[in-house]
Protein backbone atom coordinates (compact mmCIF):
# COMPACT_ATOMS: atom_id res chain seq x y z
CA UNK A 1 0.00 0.00 0.00
CA UNK A 2 1.36 3.30 -0.81
CA UNK A 3 1.29 5.89 1.99
CA UNK A 4 3.66 8.58 0.82
CA UNK A 5 4.61 9.96 -2.97
CA UNK A 6 7.15 12.05 -3.87
CA UNK A 7 6.81 14.20 -6.92
CA UNK A 8 8.91 16.52 -8.91
CA UNK A 9 8.13 19.50 -10.78
CA UNK A 10 9.45 20.44 -13.61
CA UNK A 11 8.70 18.06 -16.38
CA UNK A 12 6.74 16.11 -13.81
CA UNK A 13 3.51 17.30 -12.25
CA UNK A 14 4.23 20.95 -14.31
CA UNK A 15 3.31 20.22 -17.88
CA UNK A 16 5.28 22.13 -20.96
CA UNK A 17 3.66 25.58 -20.07
CA UNK A 18 5.31 25.47 -16.79
CA UNK A 19 1.63 24.89 -15.28
CA UNK A 20 -0.08 22.25 -13.14
CA UNK A 21 -3.26 20.34 -15.00
CA UNK A 22 -6.40 20.01 -13.93
CA UNK A 23 -6.46 16.82 -13.92
CA UNK A 24 -3.19 16.58 -11.73
CA UNK A 25 -4.65 19.05 -9.18
CA UNK A 26 -8.13 16.58 -8.95
CA UNK A 27 -5.79 13.45 -8.45
CA UNK A 28 -3.65 15.16 -5.91
CA UNK A 29 -6.49 16.42 -4.41
CA UNK A 30 -8.26 12.48 -4.73
CA UNK A 31 -4.89 10.58 -3.51
CA UNK A 32 -5.03 12.87 -0.48
CA UNK A 33 -8.71 12.55 -0.05
CA UNK A 34 -7.76 8.97 0.20
CA UNK A 35 -5.09 8.49 2.87
CA UNK A 36 -1.99 9.45 0.40
CA UNK A 37 0.57 11.87 1.49
CA UNK A 38 1.54 13.95 -1.32
CA UNK A 39 5.12 15.45 -1.26
CA UNK A 40 6.62 17.83 -3.80
CA UNK A 41 10.50 16.90 -4.02
CA UNK A 42 11.89 20.03 -6.51
CA UNK A 43 15.06 21.86 -7.03
CA UNK A 44 13.25 25.33 -6.78
CA UNK A 45 13.64 27.09 -3.99
CA UNK A 46 10.32 27.16 -1.31
CA UNK A 47 9.22 30.53 -2.18
CA UNK A 48 8.67 29.58 -6.19
CA UNK A 49 7.50 26.22 -5.78
CA UNK A 50 5.11 27.40 -3.06
CA UNK A 51 3.63 30.02 -5.44
CA UNK A 52 2.75 27.42 -8.27
CA UNK A 53 1.13 25.06 -5.72
CA UNK A 54 -0.52 28.08 -4.01
CA UNK A 55 -2.04 28.74 -7.78
CA UNK A 56 -3.33 25.10 -7.99
CA UNK A 57 -4.81 25.05 -4.78
CA UNK A 58 -2.86 22.52 -3.70
CA UNK A 59 -1.58 22.12 -0.09
CA UNK A 60 1.29 19.96 0.19
CA UNK A 61 5.18 19.33 2.23
CA UNK A 62 7.95 20.30 -0.06
CA UNK A 63 11.53 18.47 -0.31
CA UNK A 64 12.91 22.19 -1.75
CA UNK A 65 16.61 22.51 -3.48
CA UNK A 66 16.93 18.94 -3.73
CA UNK A 67 16.46 18.01 -0.37
CA UNK A 68 18.53 21.15 1.04
CA UNK A 69 15.32 22.03 2.82
CA UNK A 70 12.46 19.63 3.89
CA UNK A 71 9.08 21.03 5.09
CA UNK A 72 5.72 19.61 6.72
CA UNK A 73 2.63 20.34 4.95
CA UNK A 74 2.21 23.09 7.74
CA UNK A 75 5.34 24.88 6.45
CA UNK A 76 7.25 23.76 9.63
CA UNK A 77 11.11 23.38 8.35
CA UNK A 78 12.44 19.84 9.08
CA UNK A 79 15.41 19.96 7.47
CA UNK A 80 18.25 22.10 6.72
CA UNK A 81 21.71 21.19 4.62
CA UNK A 82 23.46 24.49 3.87
CA UNK A 83 26.71 24.37 1.74
CA UNK A 84 29.23 26.02 3.69
CA UNK A 85 30.21 29.88 3.18
CA UNK A 86 33.93 28.92 1.95
CA UNK A 87 32.91 26.07 -0.37
CA UNK A 88 30.46 28.53 -1.62
CA UNK A 89 33.05 31.03 -2.57
CA UNK A 90 35.36 28.90 -3.81
CA UNK A 91 32.47 27.25 -6.04
CA UNK A 92 31.81 31.40 -7.37
CA UNK A 93 35.53 31.80 -8.20
CA UNK A 94 35.36 28.38 -10.44
CA UNK A 95 32.17 29.06 -12.58
CA UNK A 96 33.03 32.60 -12.93
CA UNK A 97 36.64 31.42 -14.43
CA UNK A 98 34.84 29.08 -16.27
CA UNK A 99 32.28 31.51 -18.01
CA UNK A 100 29.12 30.16 -16.55
CA UNK A 101 26.27 31.79 -15.78
CA UNK A 102 24.57 30.65 -12.35
CA UNK A 103 22.70 31.53 -9.64
CA UNK A 104 23.03 30.88 -5.68
CA UNK A 105 20.06 30.14 -3.80
CA UNK A 106 19.02 30.71 -0.47
CA UNK A 107 16.35 29.65 1.72
CA UNK A 108 14.33 32.37 0.96
CA UNK A 109 15.63 34.38 -2.40
CA UNK A 110 17.14 33.17 -5.77
CA UNK A 111 20.43 35.86 -6.93
CA UNK A 112 21.64 36.62 -10.22
CA UNK A 113 24.17 39.02 -11.82
CA UNK A 114 22.19 38.96 -14.78
CA UNK A 115 18.28 38.57 -14.78
CA UNK A 116 18.12 38.83 -18.88
CA UNK A 117 20.67 35.99 -18.57
CA UNK A 118 18.04 34.41 -16.24
CA UNK A 119 14.82 34.49 -18.80
CA UNK A 120 17.03 33.38 -21.63
CA UNK A 121 18.31 30.30 -19.47
CA UNK A 122 14.31 29.26 -18.47
CA UNK A 123 13.49 29.45 -21.69
CA UNK A 124 16.24 26.85 -23.13
CA UNK A 125 15.05 24.37 -20.60
CA UNK A 126 11.41 25.27 -21.15
CA UNK A 127 12.46 23.88 -24.94
CA UNK A 128 14.90 21.04 -23.73
CA UNK A 129 12.05 19.72 -20.89
CA UNK A 130 9.75 19.91 -24.10
CA UNK A 131 11.00 19.95 -27.48
CA UNK A 132 8.00 20.76 -29.53
CA UNK A 133 7.83 24.19 -28.00
CA UNK A 134 9.46 26.94 -29.97
CA UNK A 135 12.79 28.90 -28.24
CA UNK A 136 10.50 32.51 -29.04
CA UNK A 137 7.12 31.26 -27.28
CA UNK A 138 9.61 29.76 -24.23
CA UNK A 139 11.21 33.19 -24.20
CA UNK A 140 7.75 34.98 -23.59
CA UNK A 141 6.76 32.56 -21.20
CA UNK A 142 9.89 32.63 -18.95
CA UNK A 143 9.42 36.51 -19.02
CA UNK A 144 6.14 36.55 -18.25
CA UNK A 145 6.50 33.79 -15.23
CA UNK A 146 6.31 35.90 -11.52
CA UNK A 147 9.10 33.85 -10.02
CA UNK A 148 11.48 35.06 -12.59
CA UNK A 149 10.56 38.41 -11.55
CA UNK A 150 11.21 37.64 -7.84
CA UNK A 151 14.42 36.77 -8.19
CA UNK A 152 17.22 39.61 -7.00
CA UNK A 153 20.29 40.91 -9.13
CA UNK A 154 23.39 41.67 -7.37
CA UNK A 155 26.25 43.11 -8.34
CA UNK A 156 28.75 40.43 -7.18
CA UNK A 157 28.40 37.35 -5.65
CA UNK A 158 31.72 37.63 -3.59
CA UNK A 159 30.23 40.80 -1.62
CA UNK A 160 26.70 38.58 -1.14
CA UNK A 161 28.67 35.74 0.22
CA UNK A 162 30.35 37.79 2.71
CA UNK A 163 26.76 38.97 4.33
CA UNK A 164 26.92 36.76 7.24
CA UNK A 165 22.96 36.10 7.61
CA UNK A 166 23.56 34.75 3.51
CA UNK A 167 23.23 30.80 3.54
CA UNK A 168 23.75 29.25 0.58
CA UNK A 169 21.47 26.31 0.34
CA UNK A 170 22.09 25.36 -3.82
CA UNK A 171 24.08 26.90 -6.63
CA UNK A 172 22.91 26.22 -10.11
CA UNK A 173 25.07 26.70 -13.67
CA UNK A 174 23.28 26.74 -17.02
CA UNK A 175 24.47 26.10 -20.30
CA UNK A 176 22.69 25.42 -23.46
CA UNK A 177 25.13 23.25 -25.11
CA UNK A 178 24.07 20.35 -22.82
CA UNK A 179 25.96 18.02 -19.83
CA UNK A 180 29.54 17.70 -21.85
CA UNK A 181 29.81 21.61 -21.34
CA UNK A 182 30.13 21.26 -17.83
CA UNK A 183 32.48 17.67 -17.33
CA UNK A 184 35.64 19.53 -16.52
CA UNK A 185 33.96 22.12 -13.85
CA UNK A 186 32.34 18.91 -12.62
CA UNK A 187 35.88 17.62 -12.21
CA UNK A 188 37.08 20.50 -10.18
CA UNK A 189 33.54 20.89 -7.99
CA UNK A 190 34.35 17.35 -6.96
CA UNK A 191 37.72 18.49 -5.53
CA UNK A 192 35.74 20.36 -3.22
CA UNK A 193 34.72 17.57 -0.14
CA UNK A 194 30.89 17.00 0.72
CA UNK A 195 29.47 18.11 -2.23
CA UNK A 196 26.90 16.53 -4.47
CA UNK A 197 26.20 17.69 -8.53
CA UNK A 198 23.44 16.91 -10.26
CA UNK A 199 21.08 18.07 -13.01
CA UNK A 200 17.11 19.15 -13.78
CA UNK A 201 18.22 19.47 -17.48
CA UNK A 202 20.70 18.52 -19.83
CA UNK A 203 21.27 22.54 -19.86
CA UNK A 204 21.92 22.50 -16.32
CA UNK A 205 24.49 22.01 -12.78
CA UNK A 206 23.22 21.98 -9.54
CA UNK A 207 25.29 21.39 -6.91
CA UNK A 208 24.00 20.92 -3.17
CA UNK A 209 25.72 19.93 0.05
CA UNK A 210 26.67 16.32 0.08
CA UNK A 211 23.46 15.20 2.30
CA UNK A 212 21.25 17.79 0.52
CA UNK A 213 19.68 14.67 -1.86
CA UNK A 214 15.95 14.05 -2.61
CA UNK A 215 16.32 10.29 -1.86
CA UNK A 216 18.13 11.26 1.66
CA UNK A 217 15.51 13.83 2.36
CA UNK A 218 12.61 11.59 1.07
CA UNK A 219 13.49 8.80 3.55
CA UNK A 220 14.08 11.46 6.68
CA UNK A 221 10.82 12.56 6.26
CA UNK A 222 9.24 9.04 5.46
CA UNK A 223 11.10 8.14 8.92
CA UNK A 224 9.53 11.01 11.30
CA UNK A 225 5.71 9.68 9.56
CA UNK A 226 6.57 6.48 10.58
CA UNK A 227 6.42 5.27 6.73
CA UNK A 228 8.20 2.22 5.35
CA UNK A 229 9.83 2.24 2.96
CA UNK A 230 7.49 -0.30 0.71
CA UNK A 231 4.84 2.83 1.55
CA UNK A 232 6.38 5.43 -0.60
CA UNK A 233 6.86 5.98 -4.37
CA UNK A 234 8.62 8.34 -6.41
CA UNK A 235 7.55 10.43 -9.17
CA UNK A 236 10.36 12.04 -11.47
CA UNK A 237 11.76 12.65 -14.92
CA UNK A 238 15.72 13.37 -14.84
CA UNK A 239 18.65 13.15 -12.80
CA UNK A 240 18.16 14.79 -9.78
CA UNK A 241 15.54 12.58 -9.37
CA UNK A 242 17.47 9.69 -9.34
CA UNK A 243 18.01 9.00 -5.51
CA UNK A 244 14.42 9.57 -4.36
CA UNK A 245 13.41 6.77 -7.35
CA UNK A 246 16.17 4.62 -5.81
CA UNK A 247 14.95 4.79 -2.67
CA UNK A 248 11.62 5.06 -2.87
CA UNK A 249 9.48 1.36 -2.56
CA UNK A 250 8.09 2.05 -5.95
CA UNK A 251 9.96 4.56 -8.21
CA UNK A 252 8.07 5.76 -10.74
CA UNK A 253 9.46 7.23 -14.37
CA UNK A 254 7.35 9.97 -16.05
CA UNK A 255 6.99 8.65 -20.11
CA UNK A 256 9.00 11.95 -20.71
CA UNK A 257 11.94 10.88 -18.50
CA UNK A 258 15.46 10.28 -19.68
CA UNK A 259 16.58 6.64 -20.15
CA UNK A 260 18.69 6.50 -17.09
CA UNK A 261 15.91 7.32 -15.10
CA UNK A 262 13.25 4.77 -16.94
CA UNK A 263 15.71 2.05 -16.27
CA UNK A 264 15.86 2.76 -12.76
CA UNK A 265 12.13 3.02 -12.43
CA UNK A 266 10.06 0.36 -11.77
CA UNK A 267 7.24 1.37 -13.42
CA UNK A 268 6.87 4.27 -16.70
CA UNK A 269 3.88 6.73 -16.44
CA UNK A 270 2.58 8.86 -19.16
CA UNK A 271 4.47 11.84 -19.90
CA UNK A 272 3.85 15.36 -18.70
CA UNK A 273 1.67 16.73 -21.13
CA UNK A 274 -0.16 13.79 -21.10
CA UNK A 275 -1.32 13.80 -17.02
CA UNK A 276 1.43 11.20 -16.18
CA UNK A 277 1.62 11.95 -12.47
CA UNK A 278 -2.59 11.98 -12.19
CA UNK A 279 -2.49 8.81 -14.16
CA UNK A 280 -0.29 7.05 -11.84
CA UNK A 281 -1.78 8.64 -8.74
CA UNK A 282 -5.02 7.49 -9.63
CA UNK A 283 -3.61 3.49 -9.97
CA UNK A 284 -1.87 4.10 -7.01
CA UNK A 285 -5.67 5.07 -5.31
CA UNK A 286 -6.94 1.93 -6.92
CA UNK A 287 -4.48 -0.61 -5.72
CA UNK A 288 -4.74 0.48 -2.19
CA UNK A 289 -8.65 0.08 -2.20
CA UNK A 290 -7.74 -3.22 -3.34
CA UNK A 291 -5.26 -4.18 -0.79
CA UNK A 292 -8.08 -3.08 1.45
CA UNK A 293 -10.08 -5.70 0.48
Amino acid sequence: MIKLVACDLDGTLFNSNMSVSEANIQAVKNAQNNGIEFLIATGRAPRESRAVLKDAGLHTGFINLNGALVFDEDGKLMVKHKIPTSKALKLVELLHQAGFYFEIITADQVYTEDLNQRISNVAHLMVDLNPLLDFKQAVAISAGNKTIMNMKQVDHFEDLLHDPDVEVMKIIAFDSRGHEAFDNVKKEVAKIEDLVVTSSSSSNIEINAHQAQKGIALLDYAKLKNIKRDEIAAIGDNLNDESMIREAGTGVAMGNAIPAIKKLAQITTKTNNEDGVAYILNQFIKENKQDQR
